[in-house]
């Protein structure tokens, strides 16, 4: 805070005398006025009335020193008084003090809180900032398709420019790692199935029917959304946090410095390497979830392993395998490519890593549902 001093620099009180002689009403400050001592002014300057004089004259020149908060008082009285009728002016004023006096006049009054919006005004703010946002993504991830599908049919035209190396690393990694734990929860879906089917159909005594129900729910629907939502969560978060993490650490921006295309380079052996295999992860969990049908048909209902092959072999036409297993490279794709969209748009921090990868598994599973939900629309117009 500005200070103007004059004199000795010993803090003392801020003193205050007023007087009137005649039609002049004569207010004279000393002491000290600076932001510590002139609280117990505050209350004596903003009461002063004009007590039917004309004029007032404010004296400074006892003020040993003035701040800013000593100077607003000054200049809130001066106008005060004004405001009564009173000419006012200023004595044993300095050109420093005078200075000061000005800058205080050319304060900006402090702007009004905007209000606060109602309930209905912040929902339908939200909802609108929500939808903006949610179309800018969408153009984004249309123009990162687009950019992605030109690499891949360049790389295609050029098989030369295929990173072969990367692309069976990400095999083993989004494959072959993958097999136990969708090996395991495709049994178990299987499992539960066989058991629930069994114990609905068991009322009418259509048992054996249970064997149809496990095929048709395993190989047309369970074993590829199964086997998507999983891969969602493990190889398109890992793409994100590692796309995201040469990011942060100005690797990609490095790639590009030296004439490497990051969509080359990272992103395509990725999609190439999920869309290769899914389908195989797919036929893997089918596999497993009627072994696991088959399993609990055999301890719940009797059924032996071959009675469970002869009545899945006349439940199922082999079109209901295909309607399955067709979704598979499509539900690769779209997680691969999310996962490394989501990791290209990481900025400078780990934070944003985290956020990223959090978003990259909600979007690809949310993707995935919907896709599986226009290719059940799309088969039942078609007929399969």
């Amino acid at each position: 805070m500005a200070a103007v001093e004059e004199g000795s620099s010993e803090l003392e009180a801020a003193r205050l005398d007023v007087a009137q002689e005649g039609a002049v009403l004569a207010v004279r400050l000393s002491g000290v006025w600076v932001t510590a001592t002139v609280g117990p002014q505050d209350a004596t300057l903003a009461a002063m009335g004009a007590g039917g004089a004309t004029e007032a004259v404010l004296d400074l020149s006892a003020v040993k020193r003035l701040d800013t908060a000593g100077a607003w008082l000054v200049d809130r009285t001066r106008k005060q008084l004004a405001q009564q009728g009173l000419a006012v002016s200023l004595a044993g004023v300095g050109p420093a003090r005078e200075a000061l006096l000005q800058k205080i006049q050319q304060r900006q009054p402090c702007p009004e809180p905007p209000k606060r919006p109602g309930a209905l005004i912040t929902i339908l703010t939200d909802l609108g900032k929500a939808t903006v946002e949610t179309g800018h993504t969408v153009r984004e991830v249309i123009g990162f398709l687009g950019a992605t599908v030109v690499v891949l049919l360049r790389s295609l035209a050029r098989p030369k420019r295929l990173r072969g190396t990367s692309l069976v690393y990400h095999l083993e990694k989004t494959g072959l790692d993958a097999l136990p734990i969708v090996g395991l929860l495709a049994f178990l879906i299987g499992v539960v199935l066989a058991y629930q089917g069994a114990d609905q159909l068991a009322r009418f005594g259509a048992e054996i029917f249970t064997v149809n129900l496990v095929g048709v729910a395993v190989l047309r629907e369970m074993g590829v959304l199964i086997t998507a939502i999983i891969v969602a969560g493990r190889s398109g978060s890992a793409f994100t946090a590692q796309i995201g993490t040469m990011k942060v650490n100005q690797e990609v921006d490095a790639m590009s410095t030296i004439g490497l295309d990051p969509l080359e380079v990272l992103v395509l052996p990725r999609v190439l390497a999920l869309v290769i295999a899914l389908p195989l992860l797919t036929f893997y969990a089918n596999v497993m979830g009627l072994l696991g049908g088959a399993v609990m048909a055999t301890v719940v209902l009797d059924i032996d392993l071959l009675a469970f092959a002869r009545q899945l072999r006349d439940a199922v036409e082999l079109s209901t395998f295909w309607v399955g297993m067709i979704k598979a490279p499509i539900f690769a794709f779209v997680i691969a490519l999310i996962g490394c969209y989501e990791g290209l748009k990481v900025s400078s921090n780990a934070e944003s890593v985290g956020l990223r990868t959090t978003r990259a598994v909600v979007e690809a599973i949310f993707l995935v549902i919907l896709l599986d939900a226009l290719f059940s629309v799309f088969y039942s117009v078609i007929g399969v």
